[in-house]
C-alpha cells in the first residue's frame, strides 16, 4: 500500500475497511498513526476497534469533530483534546495509551497536545475487529452513515506499545512502521464502496 491511499466517496453506514493483525494478548498500550484529508464539517471517525467483551464493545477509536476538536476512546471514556482548527490539508495524527499510568497523547502533524488521563490500569481484549471510517457499535458492525469517513486514509500503523516523541517523528518521515498494523505490508478487506488510489499529494 506505499504510495497508496485509501477513498471513502460517499456518506453510508455500509463502507468501510477491515484490518486483520495478529495480537496474541491483551493490550496494555496502544499507539496508532495515520495521515486522513476530509473536507466534512460534522464528527467522523477515521479508526475504530471492537472486542466481543460485554459492556466494552469499542474500547478503542478515534472521532475527529471539525473543525478543531479530536475524541479519543478508551474503554468507554472519550477524552477530548483541542487542536488547532483543520485546514483543507493531509493531517498527520498519532495516539498513544499507556494503561500502566493513564496516560493519553494526541500528536498532529508532529505537534504534542497536553497530556491526559483515561482508564488507568484497564486493558483491551486481544479478540478484534479494526475498522478504517466507520465507528463500530457492535462487533465487526453497527455502522451509523452520520458518523462515517468521507474522504481519505493513509499511511496506517498500529504499535502494541506507546510511541516516545522519537519515535512519532520517525513515523512522520516513514522511517518506523507498526509492528501490529504496518501500512507496507497491509493485510484489509474493502466493504461497499472504498477504493484504492495513488496518493497524489
Amino acid at each position: 500500500m506505499e504510495g497508496k491511499v485509501f477513498v471513502f466517496p460517499h456518506e453510508a453506514n455500509t463502507s468501510h475497511v477491515i484490518l486483520r493483525p495478529t495480537i496474541t494478548k491483551p493490550l496494555q498500550e496502544v499507539s496508532v498513526c495515520l495521515r486522513s484529508y476530509s473536507d466534512l464539517s460534522r464528527s467522523y471517525t477515521v479508526f475504530s476497534l471492537a472486542t466481543p467483551v460485554p459492556g466494552r464493545t469499542t474500547p478503542f477509536f478515534i472521532y475527529l469533530q471539525p473543525p478543531n476538536t479530536c475524541s479519543v476512546h478508551i474503554n468507554q471514556e472519550d477524552t477530548y483534546f483541542r487542536t488547532d482548527s483543520e485546514s483543507l490539508d493531509w493531517r498527520h495524527i498519532c495516539v498513544t495509551w499507556d494503561s500502566n499510568t493513564g496516560v493519553v497523547q494526541l500528536w498532529v502533524n508532529g505537534k504534542l497536545y497536553p497530556r491526559r488521563v483515561s482508564m488507568k490500569g484497564s486493558s483491551i481484549a486481544a479478540e478484534t475487529s479494526i475498522v478504517l471510517g466507520q465507528e463500530q457499535d457492535s462487533f465487526g458492525g453497527g455502522f451509523d452513515a452520520s458518523q462515517s469517513l468521507v474522504g481519505e486514509i493513509s499511511d496506517i500503523h498500529m504499535w502494541d506499545y506507546a510511541l516516545t516523541p522519537e519515535d512519532v517523528h520517525k513515523v512522520i518521515s516513514g522511517r518506523h512502521n507498526g509492528n501490529v498494523i504496518n501500512w507496507v505490508s497491509l493485510y484489509y478487506e474493502i466493504k461497499g464502496e472504498v477504493l484504492v488510489q495513488p496518493r497524489l499529494q
